[in-house]
């Protein structure tokens, strides 16, 4: 099986020869041609994944680091990076979750991208970025895993504005291309320094000077190694706030949601921005070594994962509210791995790839239900339901498929996709017996033998987080139907609804890898597993059930009712139009930095373009045609004064000579 090893690297390559096949011939092949080779080329880099994973399984714990150089890439004095793989515990773990996950979406997308005249392109994308998440987490070092960590935010960018006529869409994608730059700089800088302090950016070397040497040299002077590793750390954090949203960076990803569903399943739940969270845990070492940057990750998570979870209860997209639940959630993978539950963190990750997954895809399928029932109507009563004087918020667009307020009875006419996104819910509300309740209550219990303060933050967002989700299921799914739409919803195809019943059983199985006892996800990644925790098993499955049950009390009425605005606006007005407005951190960020940045370029434009720029070259033009029509009269046309010139330079000369022999 140590065989397979040497051909790790098809796990990239096979997605990057799919991309090429669909770009160069996929005109040639139709709809199916293009989905057949892109879900194939994503199915071999699992297969490959799978193979990868079983070889490591047989080799004994203390030999699971395998590094493979694929070719020497740069080579510029000091500064020698290898473009090698580092085949390990962690990073299979990453290749199972973005090819297992990332296979099921491409399937799904066959179904859901029909007919979409840009077919081919999307999944060239897709392919794109399925290697280059690879290409991240299999990277032997810092260099490597930023060439992936770049390139998913490009393919971010492309897949978010994927239809880009809409002005909407594109500017969520130069919304979210422009917030990850501003985390990269932070991890740039952050690489900069590593390569200054250890002269290389290889993992292995990296992490074991940094546990040997207490001092380092730096510009001539000698600092303490904690020192400058808690800097690092903190700058590699920055990149990690950006990719990974958290606050105060996290306003990009809700936006995102402007991009195909299958999109939202794999970037921006599943994969990408997980890619913060396994830097971190990839760079334990560091973080281990500088308390104050693992308390800062640590409390950045646990705080985001509650303002995300409050900021979920108002809003009234069902994707969006999918959003915040993923910013939320990828606080708390922050804040486990903060506090140095590194294996909590991962586990959460696993979990939540599937669920959250399962959820996007849903709520694919919701949409594309009431897409139908739209077209099968002749017109859709919601607006009528919601006049916009009863409510200080906007009132629903009958026409869009997104909207909660213009669901209500898809339970009867979309069964499979009830059944799924329930389960999806109640895992990340963290019931038992699903994953959802295995890996939170896992970060639940290192949090409150870690740090309480951090623990009662994460329980109160956990309480959220099923409260959010009894809503969302009461709005969507119960009751009657809200609109005409709704009443003439159908269900998805198989090839949308068998990818669901996968990552649903993924949802209810997924937390056996890590089971309370045994921990074999614990002793594969060999990392310390918080022990199972009663008390704090039974607090957190006791208040999700009774958020649920909240939901239902405050919801019931509004499943038998179609005109009065949502009861919890009425109960707590300003908090619900608050949560609505994101706490108003967006519109904020955008009076303070897009529009002051907009004020200050109208005000430079004209002292400094009009003034300083233009007058210079305007200038330097007026003294160039002053010049030319000075000697512009020298060219009179008349040979007699050229002649004269002539003769009085030649005379000049010899007269020159004469004098200076």
């Amino acid at each position: 099986m140590d065989a397979v090893l040497d051909y790790a690297f098809l796990a990239i390559l096979f997605p990057i020869i799919g991309l090429l096949l669909n770009a160069f011939l996929g005109d040639r092949w139709r709809e199916r041609g293009v989905a057949w080779v892109a879900c194939l080329a994503s199915g071999a880099a699992l297969v490959v994944s799978l193979l990868v994973f079983a070889a490591l399984l047989g080799r004994p714990p203390e030999a699971r680091l395998v590094e493979r150089t694929l070719y020497p890439w740069i080579s510029a004095g000091a500064l020698q990076v290898p473009f090698a793989l580092r085949l390990d515990p962690l990073s299979v773990t990453m290749m199972l979750v973005v090819t297992g996950v990332g296979t099921i979406i491409h399937i799904y997308a066959v179904g859901y991208m029909h007919g979409d005249p840009r077919f081919q392109r999307f999944f060239v994308y897709m392919n794109l970025f399925l290697a280059s998440m690879l290409v991240l987490v299999m990277g032997n070092n810092y260099l490597v895993l930023f060439i992936g960590w770049e390139l998913v935010g490009l393919c971010s960018y492309l897949l978010i504005g994927f239809w880009f006529e809409d002005l909407s869409k594109a500017a969520a994608a130069r919304k979210a291309f422009v917030v990850n730059r501003i985390g990269d700089f932070g991890f740039l800088l952050g690489l900069f320094l590593l390569f200054v302090t250890f002269g290389t950016l290889e993992f292995g070397p990296i992490f074991e000077m940094a546990e040997q040497s207490a001092t380092v040299v730096l510009a001539g002077l000698t600092l303490p190694m904690r020192d400058v590793v808690t800097i690092i750390t903190l700058l590699l954090f920055v990149g990690a706030v950006g990719k990974s949203a958290q606050i105060p960076l996290y306003v990009w990803l809700p936006d995102a949601m402007a991009g195909p569903t299958p999109v939202s399943a794999l970037i921006h739940a599943a994969t990408m921005v997980t890619a913060g969270v396994y830097m971190v845990t990839r760079s334990a070492v560091l973080y281990e070594m500088a308390p104050l940057s693992s308390g800062l990750v640590a409390w950045v998570g646990a705080l985001t994962a509650l303002l995300a979870a409050t900021i979920a209860v108002g809003q009234f997209d069902i994707k969006r509210v999918l959003a915040y639940s993923t910013i939320s959630q990828l606080g708390f993978m922050m804040a486990a791995v903060g506090l140095g539950g590194y294996t909590a963190g991962m586990f959460h990750l696993v979990t939540h790839a599937f669920f959250k997954a399962l959820l996007f895809l849903a709520a694919g399928s919701v949409i594309h239900g009431l897409q139908h029932g739209m077209h099968a109507s002749a017109a859709s009563q919601g607006a009528e339901a919601f006049p916009a004087s009863a409510s200080p918020l906007p009132p629903p667009d009958p026409h869009d498929p997104q909207d909660m307020r213009n669901m209500g009875g898809l339970r009867e006419r979309q069964p499979l996709t009830f059944w799924t996104y329930t389960i999806g819910a109640l895992a990340l509300a963290g019931l038992p017996p699903l994953a959802g309740f295995f890996s939170k209550d896992e970060i639940l219990a290192d949090a409150l033998e870690r740090n309480p303060a951090i623990w009662l933050v994460l329980t109160v967002a956990a309480f959220f987080t099923a409260f959010y989700m009894g809503r969302q299921l009461w709005l969507i799914f119960f009751g009657r139907p809200r609109t005409e739409a709704a009443a003439h919803a159908e269900e998805s195809g198989p090839v949308m609804t068998i990818p669901l019943i996968l990552l649903a059983l993924g949802s209810v199985v997924a937390g056996l890898i890590n089971f309370p006892g045994p921990h074999p996800f614990a002793d594969f990644i060999r990392h310390h597993a918080a022990p199972f925790n009663p008390t704090v098993a039974l607090t957190s499955t006791v208040l999700a059930l009774i958020a649920l049950g909240l939901a239902y009390r405050i919801y019931r009425d509004r499943l038998r009712a179609t005109t009065d605005p949502d009861p919890l606006l009425q109960t707590a007005r300003g908090l619900f139009v608050g949560a609505y407005n994101a706490w108003y951190v967006d519109r904020s960020y955008h009076r303070v930095f897009v529009q002051g940045f907009y004020a200050l370029a109208a005000f430079l434009a004209r002292p400094v373009e009009a003034g300083v720029i233009d007058g210079t070259v305007n200038g330097v033009a007026r003294l160039v045609r002053r010049t030319a029509g000075q000697l512009r009269r020298l060219q009179t046309g008349y040979v007699r004064q050229y002649a004269l010139a002539v003769m009085v330079g030649v005379v000049a000369i010899v007269a020159w000579f004469l004098l200076s022999a």
